[in-house]
């Protein structure tokens, strides 16, 4: 067995958005763990940790219970999406044609590329980034190229490499993260400091929806890696695999890079570790940060290819792409991440921030939908051969309701928002608390259980408990 599983990671992965085969499932909960906590084991999340103490100007503890009660919160949503996996079997966002419609949900799928390759871009900015400052007269474009090199060797032999590196990657970083902390703790500039900042609410309750989204962008791409789990007993160590893998690693990681900036009193936070760590065990620390980050990145490009596959695959009725359209599809998001990273690099910190806060008002609403349609009205019952026909099967190709309630979404949040570039009536009549995630996932969820009550017709409701037929061919 051991033998089996070797050989298969260094061979090119052959299935791409068809629902994967019962014989072809394995894995286990831990498995998803180990995935998942790897997954944050970035620079970037440290970087992103920081922002509370930094940027929001909030005292650590306040911090602390930021991080850790936006993740939690966010981690249910995300975790509900990864449950979904072992039932059906194929991607998270080809699936989302069973509350869109085929056509519908690519507006959906098109939006979840554009997440993917903006977290590809800051991952890699970061990543160069940790090493110009061990070595500043490092060439950052020769580094940004060299981590997205490594990235797609490793997303080019799909799920199984991808797997294995990001598990291995949480061994060691994991490892070093504790180190980090031990260090962090015996420097006087940390407890001199612990009291720094002013608490607001704005401040914290930006950080609360910092860690919501990040959890949430995790959501249009778990299924990607728990699909592959037996479909009768897959459902709960799929949950518990990547909630516990995905909150503790990134609530990990952003305590410490909160603790790290109230410590280096807002200097960059990498050089700041760095410093805080020491000339030799900062020069380890960063350099496998950015290696982590690097190699971990395939995560983003895996997924990204599946997602611009579904979206090709939905103007290509009857295309079934296999091994090398995801290979030239690897190819050419990364040459886009790249080319992002080495234009945004300049301005990465602002851009960044922004960048999550929209994310978090797309995401809200598709995530309401997609969680009251699979575990409220259908129960979890989709015939997924129909996801793939020509006419959008039972769920048509344009699912008005759904449509509806997503934009309806959006659009509620608008007076609520508050971010560096638009601050909405009701958020600067509240001192700039933001509570526009709230708003959208409450108005999203209501508003798509009373149109499928009331006219299920919108939603092409399919009923519950019918035979999956054979994948058309």
């Amino acid at each position: 067995m051991s033998t089996k599983q070797k050989s298969r990671l260094f061979e090119i992965e052959q299935e791409s958005i068809a629902p994967i085969p019962e014989n072809a499932r394995h894995g286990k909960a831990r498995e998803l763990f180990t995935i998942w906590f790897g997954m944050n084991m970035t620079p970037l999340t440290v970087v992103t940790g920081a922002t509370a103490t930094t940027l929001l100007g909030l005292p650590l503890l306040p911090s602390i219970l930021a991080i850790l009660l936006g993740h939690a919160l966010g981690g249910i949503g995300m975790a509900l999406h990864a449950a979904q996996g072992p039932a059906l079997g194929v991607p998270q966002m080809l699936q989302a044609r069973g509350q869109f419609g085929s056509k519908g949900a690519s507006l959906i799928v098109a939006v979840a590329i554009v997440m993917f390759v903006g977290y590809f871009s800051s991952n890699l900015i970061i990543s160069a980034h940790s090493i110009t400052t061990l070595v500043p007269g490092a060439n950052s474009s020769v580094l940004i190229i060299g981590c997205a090199a490594l990235s797609f060797v490793i997303a080019a032999f799909g799920y199984n490499l991808v797997r294995k590196v990001t598990q291995l990657g949480a061994v060691i970083v994991g490892a070093l993260v504790l180190v980090s902390f031990v260090a962090l703790f015996l420097n006087g500039d940390f407890w001199g400091n612990v009291t720094a900042g002013t608490f607001s609410w704005p401040g914290f309750l930006a950080m609360l929806a910092i860690g919501i989204v990040w959890q949430l962008t995790y959501a249009p791409y778990v299924s990607d890696y728990s699909r592959y789990m037996p479909a009768k007993s897959g459902t709960k160590g799929a949950f518990w695999g990547t909630y516990l893998g995905c909150v503790t690693s990134s609530a990990l990681l952003m305590v410490l890079g909160a603790s790290v900036g109230l410590a280096v009193k807002g200097a960059d936070t990498m050089a700041g570790l760095h410093g805080i760590l020491g000339p030799i065990l900062g020069l380890v620390v960063l350099v496998c940060f950015a290696l982590v980050a690097a190699s971990g990145n395939a995560v983003n490009a895996y997924c990204s290819a599946l997602c611009a596959l579904t979206l090709v695959e939905t103007f290509r009725s009857g295309w079934r792409p296999g091994a090398k359209a995801r290979l030239v599809t690897s190819v050419v998001l990364h040459l886009v991440g790249v080319g992002l990273a080495l234009t945004a690099a300049t301005n990465f910190a602002s851009s960044y921030f922004s960048f999550l806060s929209i994310l978090l008002y797309v995401l809200i609403p598709w995530s309401a939908v997609n969680l009251v349609d699979y575990y409220i009205i259908r129960h979890g019952s989709y015939a997924v051969s129909e996801f793939y026909a020509a006419d959008g099967g039972r769920y048509g190709r344009w699912n008005a309701g759904a449509l509806l309630v997503f934009f309806v979404g959006v659009a509620a949040q608008i007076p609520f928002m508050s971010t560096p570039f638009y601050t909405g009536p009701v958020a600067r009549a509240m001192n700039g608390i933001d509570i526009a995630w709230f708003v959208g996932l409450t108005v999203s969820a209501v508003a798509y259980i009373a149109i499928a009550k009331l006219a299920p017709a919108m939603v092409r409701m399919a009923i519950p408990g019918t035979p999956v037929p054979a994948l058309r061919k």
